[in-house]
């Protein structure tokens, strides 16, 4: 039985990939900054990607490495450097000195257009690390990624109950639902001449992307809002709201300057160029059907 070593395992994607490792099959060494729930052929380690220690005893004994770690947001963007660049590189240097050759990088599409945000520079930044590692690498950079337990996207949903989904004005994007993008980070794990040295832009069964008026109109559906609206949000309007988040939300806020940035960006649709080979992967769930699901899912549980 091959082990796993994952970080990110209790945020969102990493919590989905944890469960699908377990499926497969797998075990898994997981790391943790607190004390987590005891879980079959899980072993959590105690830790931060700044500690050294810790990484050392997460990859010992793994066959590969999952990184999905890092930060996605924050009102102070200095804090990415030393999250997603120094974080990727401490942990490139653990997997190296324990001999653990196969690393799977997730990245983010925002990667392609690094000057838009520090997000999105400091992703590239760790990409070109990986890439200089000497390591059996692969890096996959995830569209807009939903599902279950996501806190994100949640907001659009929210909104959605009440007739409106505020959106950028002009622009395409790509999706991809949670469980989707950890069942191909599980499917890249064992070594294959195939996906070595590549990087992959993985989204559902919309080659297209959506326009940000449609995914608006489709996360209305899935509300069962048939009548909700997009609500487009000039730049001016979207940076005035991210001051605005910032004053009342501190640093729990969501919509900050630096993620502005990128969401004003008219093109995030995935390369098809860039598609991970269908002898590996393939996306399951439809946009429609996944939007739907999570929507159930929040109403489920309570958050709506």
């Amino acid at each position: 039985m091959s082990t796993i070593a994952i970080t990110g395992a209790t945020g969102f994607v990493g919590s989905a990939t944890l469960e699908v490792a377990l499926h497969r099959a797998y075990s898994v060494r997981a790391l943790t900054r607190r004390v987590q729930p005891a879980q079959s052929r899980v072993e959590w380690v105690r830790g931060t990607l700044d500690d050294t220690a810790a990484l050392t005893e997460l990859v010992g004994g793994s066959d590969a490495v999952v990184h999905i770690a890092g930060l996605t947001n924050t009102p102070n963007p200095d804090r990415f450097e030393a999250a997603n660049v120094t974080g990727t590189a401490n942990m490139i240097a653990a997997a190296k000195a324990a001999g653990v050759n196969r690393f799977v990088f997730v990245s983010s599409l925002s990667a392609r257009e690094p000057n838009l945000s520090a997000y999105g520079g400091s992703k590239a930044r760790a990409e070109e690390l990986v890439k200089a590692s000497g390591l059996d690498w692969t890096i996959v950079r995830p569209p807009a990624v939903y599902g279950p337990r996501d806190v994100d996207m949640f907001e659009l949903f929210r909104t959605a109950k009440y007739g409106i989904v505020p959106v950028p004005a002009k622009g395409r994007t790509s999706i991809i639902h949670v469980e989707d993008l950890a069942r191909l980070l599980i499917a890249l794990v064992p070594a294959n001449p195939i996906t070595k040295g590549q990087t992959y832009e993985p989204w559902d069964d919309n080659g297209f992307g959506y326009e940000h008026s449609e995914l608006a109109k489709m996360i209305g559906e899935a509300m069962g809002n048939d009548h909700a609206k997009a609500l487009p949000l000039p730049p001016a309007v979207m940076r005035f709201a991210a001051k605005a988040d910032g004053l009342l939300r501190g640093s729990k806020a969501k919509l900050t300057p630096d993620r502005v940035g990128y969401m004003l960006h008219p093109d995030w649709v995935c390369d098809m160029k860039k598609a991970p080979p269908l002898s590996v992967w393939q996306a399951v769930w439809s946009g429609a059907d996944g939007l739907k699901m999570t929507a159930d899912w929040y109403k489920e549980e309570g958050w709506l």
